[in-house]
């Protein structure tokens, strides 16, 4: 691997992609600011969870492929999601357990795998972000970072440094948002049930904005605010870090 200057590939997932590209750029600019060689396959798909999710192991796996074969050169595979990086991470290699030559592939391809926030912090020391944002916000864990990454001191290490931004816990935190890919399509009353609680508990904390590190709860937290009549505004953390919150929060139309 190169010492100097690493070669960072971004996986840019199918949400960032499709319904939040400022996500995208603001995870650029800081691996960038973060010393890396930033660059974003153009042959990249989805990291094919849904499929694999659904058991369906065939589609799973001709994803998974492509996905590996894309990103094979690089010192590091970074994702702004600790749902695709979890599932490149964990699953590729369970998920060629019957080819050796292709789970030799994923399990190389896993060990490269990081979620952004982790990255920034366990392996580029990322320091002074030199950011100014005024707000009181709170953290949501989502699922997967969390428990499959432990994905939980790295977000609230950069929030402390940037200038004006208050961080009060939220009741709760680690509790799913009732997301879940399919699983809010699957169930939709308990999974409305679950983001009323987790709204409930962010209007408690007195908060006026909600920062996590996963599209999906984002938009699934954002959607039932905006039914609530919140006001409560919804962010991807790497927007705020990286400076360019300027446009309108998830959920909102233009300004």
């Amino acid at each position: 691997m190169s010492e100097a200057r690493p070669e960072a590939g971004l996986f840019v997932t199918c949400l960032v992609d499709l319904f939040r590209p400022s996500v995208g750029f603001a995870a650029v600019a800081l691996l960038e600011q973060a010393g890396c060689a930033v660059t974003v396959p153009r042959n990249q798909t989805c990291c094919g969870q849904p499929a694999y999710n659904g058991g369906d192991r065939t589609n799973a796996k001709a994803i998974a492929k492509q996905v590996i074969e894309a990103f094979e050169s690089f010192d590091y595979v970074v994702a702004p999601s600790g749902s695709c990086a979890g599932m490149i991470a964990k699953h590729y290699p369970q998920l060629f357990a019957d080819d050796p030559a292709m789970a030799a592939r994923a399990r190389d391809l896993a060990g490269r795998t990081h979620e952004l926030i982790s990255f920034l912090v366990d392996i580029r020391d990322m320091r002074g972000l030199g950011v100014k944002f005024d707000a009181t916000a709170t953290y949501h864990d989502s699922c997967s970072g969390l428990r499959e990454l432990n994905v939980k001191a790295q977000p609230r290490a950069l929030i402390e440094q940037i200038e004006g931004l208050r961080l009060v816990e939220l009741p709760g935190a680690e509790l799913c948002c009732g997301f879940g890919g399919a699983f809010c399509v699957k169930y939709p009353e308990i999974s409305n049930r679950m983001a009323a609680n987790k709204t409930r508990d962010i209007a408690g904390t007195g908060a006026d904005l909600v920062l996590a590190g996963d599209l999906g709860c984002l938009m699934n937290i954002a959607g039932k605010l905006a039914r609530e009549g919140s006001s409560i505004r919804v962010r991807h953390i790497a927007e705020v870090l990286a400076g360019t919150a300027d446009q309108p929060a998830i959920g909102e139309g233009p300004r």
